[in-house]
């Protein structure tokens, strides 16, 4: 593993132990040429996830764009790093466990704003005008309503 320091090929591990509920190992490493130290994360790589996007492109699963989405969502409110890593884990774990090679992004956006709901209501209001692309105030209205109803 190269030193994200100082870009050493020798680095060593340290300290190794299970992550995310045993999904994952971390392992702490030390660099031998600049003695710093860092943390990479091993996981068990999955079956290349195509998503279908509204367009009918298709391209690549990619977390970091709906970790992205998530904390442009819940930006200045109270809901944590940890929540915000704890759903999208969730929302992975599902699709995955979905065994599809292809998936509709509306799939994973549904599932993404109904865990949001759960957490917070602003960032879930935040999403869905994105998501869903409300194109005036009455059907950001309507959302409101419908989440206040219940």
């Amino acid at each position: 593993m190269k030193c994200p320091f100082c870009s050493n090929q020798n680095t060593r591990v340290i300290d190794s132990r299970p992550a995310d509920d045993n999904a994952s190992i971390r392992r702490r490493r030390l660099c031998d040429e600049c003695g710093k130290r860092f943390t990479t994360y091993e996981k068990v790589e999955t079956i290349p996830l195509i998503i279908i996007k509204k367009d009918n492109n298709r391209e690549q699963y990619d977390r970091t764009k709906l970790e992205a989405g998530v904390l442009r969502a819940c930006h200045k409110r109270p809901v944590s790093a940890n929540q915000i890593s704890t759903l999208i884990d969730e929302v992975e774990t599902e699709i995955f466990n979905m065994e599809e090679k292809e998936i509709a992004s509306n799939i994973i956006g549904e599932k993404l704003m109904e865990k949001l709901k759960n957490i917070d209501h602003v960032a879930y209001i935040r999403f869905a005008s994105v998501y869903r692309e409300f194109k005036d105030v009455n059907t950001f209205m309507n959302e409101l309503k419908k989440m206040l109803d219940k």
